[in-house]
């Protein structure tokens, strides 16, 4: 198959491209990079700041156009695929409609389906926008308030006339799933995060640690978002309490290869804590070997089938201290990091492997093809 990625985020479509080049497919991704994690892709369109940057912006999206006929397959990253109004959205995505086969969602970010469940109180005890009865930290920032602009009329219009002509969307976590599953519930596949375990080896913990060593990403525009100003909050207070048992490293807006290199010499991954889910960097990480502290709730595993092997760190954000006290147990526990670290590969080996999502979409695809 001829198979079109439009948009990337945390290098998603490129590695699922990589893996279903090599099943023998052809595979095209046009992105912007996932911007500062600058990943790869066939075709650059990138979006800088200034009128200058938007002209260009739009000229680069119009002279791609003609690359972005005769594909069997097309997956756009998200309902706002490109960075425009809903009117020139709605023409393009008429334009893919009109020259290629099946247009699919990949269902891996913050859309309106997405915002409607983490707020509604009934689809999830807890996520970005609140915990419990009670708004997020997020909810309650300046951050937020862009968030509005997800419900203005010609934006809710265009993401019915979105749902209306796509073929169907195939979900990445359990999250955007049950986002989706009362939205198109006949279009909706589940396929999880690639990961190329073949690249990401693994660096097992093969003797019990001196010092833990803790790793944690920080983005800045989405730390509040993600509960990663929490994680760090509470990391430092442990190394603290423990300075001769663990030590700590940062990295903030780093490119995704060099980000990828830094995690390498840690044994625990500090991810995220409002998910029900390891996402991309806990499942990278996890690859490699690492424990990851994430989200990790009895819904995910259930929702995958996996009932022994459960070997992520899970936080319960509506608990306080709870952070404290998982960082703590791994200090105090630190001869389970050897088990853990097989573990996690071992998980994402079952469960997230680029092949096996891969061989999922393909399945989901042909579906519409019967």
């Amino acid at each position: 198959m001829k198979i079109l990625f439009v948009g990337d985020a945390s290098n998603f479509h490129n590695t699922l491209a990589h893996a279903l080049k090599d099943m023998g497919h052809t595979c095209v991704v046009i992105s912007d990079g996932s911007l500062w994690q600058k990943t790869e892709r066939d075709i650059n369109i990138e979006r800088k700041n200034g009128v200058f940057g938007s002209i260009k912006y739009i000229y680069d999206i119009l002279s791609a156009l003609p690359k972005m006929k005769g594909f069997d397959i097309v997956h756009l990253v998200n309902p706002h695929f490109f960075t425009l109004r809903p009117d020139k959205l709605k023409w393009i995505l008429r334009f893919l409609k009109k020259y290629n086969k099946k247009v699919f969602l990949s269902a891996l970010g913050t859309d309106i389906q997405y915002i409607n469940a983490c707020n509604n109180g009934k689809t999830f005890r807890y996520s970005d926008y609140l915990l419990g009865n009670r708004p997020s930290p997020y909810a309650l920032s300046e951050e937020s308030s862009g968030q509005k602009n997800w419900f203005l009329p010609e934006v809710s219009a265009y993401n019915d006339f979105f749902l209306k002509n796509i073929d169907g969307a195939i979900a990445c976590l359990y999250e955007y799933y049950m986002s989706y599953k009362t939205v198109i519930p006949e279009r909706l596949g589940y396929a999880g995060i690639p990961i190329d375990t073949q690249e990401h080896q693994p660096h097992f913990i093969e003797s019990e640690p001196t010092k833990v060593r803790f790793f944690i990403g920080i983005q800045k525009k989405r730390s509040v978002l993600k509960g990663t100003d929490r994680l760090l909050a509470a990391l430092k207070r442990v190394c603290e309490r423990y300075p001769d048992k663990c030590e700590m490293m940062i990295a903030e807006n780093v490119p995704y290869k060099e980000y990828v290199k830094m995690m390498n010499s840690s044994h625990v991954l500090l991810d995220q804590i409002y998910s029900y889910t390891p996402a991309t960097n806990a499942l990278i990480a996890m690859a490699q070997g690492m424990i990851a502290v994430s989200g990790a709730e009895p819904e995910y595993y259930d929702f995958i089938g996996e009932t022994s092997n459960h070997p992520i760190i899970n936080i319960n954000p509506l608990v306080d201290d709870d952070i404290d006290r998982k960082l703590e147990w791994i200090i105090q526990n630190k001869h389970a990091l050897l088990e853990l670290s097989r573990m996690s590969r071992d998980f994402v080996l079952k469960h997230n492997d680029s092949r096996i999502i891969a061989k999922r979409h393909i399945d989901f695809w042909n579906k519409f093809n019967e």
